[in-house]
């Protein structure tokens, strides 16, 4: 029985370094593995590439990697609220890929089941499609760098265009339960993109609330299998129960 249960996060992320590619998971601050990417910041890391669904917001979650002028490159589906990430992009210090949110799941699922790439409809006759969005903004108000425009085909007479997927020297993730052996559990909401990233990181690192014994989880309720992890660190009570909300909403009292 192999246990993958590491003593410290420093220990866990002691291996990435500069110019290393990171899938991480998470949506909003919703399932952000936030102890695995402060670690990360610690270590003092740079020219990081980034995989995830958005950068963090400002001041937290991927945001603080951000903010330190640790990443040059980052593949996303959207900046939201983000102002740093709006702009170090329109200045020229980022590239950003923005990606569809399905295709961009996709694409790390892709790959972490070795496929190299697959055909979607989403994207058609978009600037995706013709390559035409700006990845890098010379600072200038011009583009440095555009996309890769894609290869199109027709099946059963609708068209579709070709990506490649997409894989990463380490996956940063956030898991409600895991098992010893890597097996993780995701609690509602927090799971969205987790399972995604932790299949393309060719190196996989879980920070999971709580962790258990082989067996203890039935095996119908697994999401994320252990063969696509290779280190877990068990979080404190406290780093566990800080759950931001990354945008409040309550209605009006009579």
């Amino acid at each position: 029985m192999i246990n993958k249960v590491v003593a410290s996060v420093k220990e866990a992320v002691a291996d990435i370094g500069n110019g290393a590619s990171l899938a991480v998971g998470g949506f909003g601050l919703v399932g952000v593995p936030n102890v695995l990417i402060q670690a990360v910041f610690d270590r003092g890391v740079k020219d990081l590439s980034i995989v995830s669904n958005n950068c963090g917001v400002d001041g937290g979650g991927l945001g603080i990697l951000l903010e330190a002028g640790r990443i040059s490159k980052v593949k996303a589906s959207y900046i939201g609220t983000n102002k740093e990430f709006e702009r170090q992009y329109l200045e020229g210090l980022i590239e950003l890929e923005l990606t569809p949110q399905g295709t961009l799941a996709e694409k790390m699922r892709s790959g972490g089941a070795g496929i190299p790439a697959f055909f979607t409809p989403a994207g058609v006759g978009t600037w995706v499609e013709t390559g035409e969005l700006p990845i890098k903004f010379d600072g200038k108000g011009g583009v440095e760098k555009f996309s890769k425009p894609r290869e199109a085909r027709e099946f059963a007479g609708k068209k579709y265009i070709m990506e490649e997927t997409i894989t990463t020297d380490f996956a940063l993730v956030r898991a409600y339960k895991a098992d010893i052996q890597g097996n993780c559990v995701f609690r509602k909401a927090a799971r969205n993109f987790n399972p995604n990233a932790a299949m393309a990181g060719r190196v996989t690192i879980v920070e999971a609330e709580q962790i258990v014994e082989p067996g203890d989880l039935d095996p119908e309720a697994i999401h994320l299998p252990g063969i696509y992890v290779q280190r877990v660190i068990q979080l404190t009570k406290e780093q566990a129960s800080i759950k931001g909300i990354e945008q409040m909403t309550v209605r009006q009292r009579a």
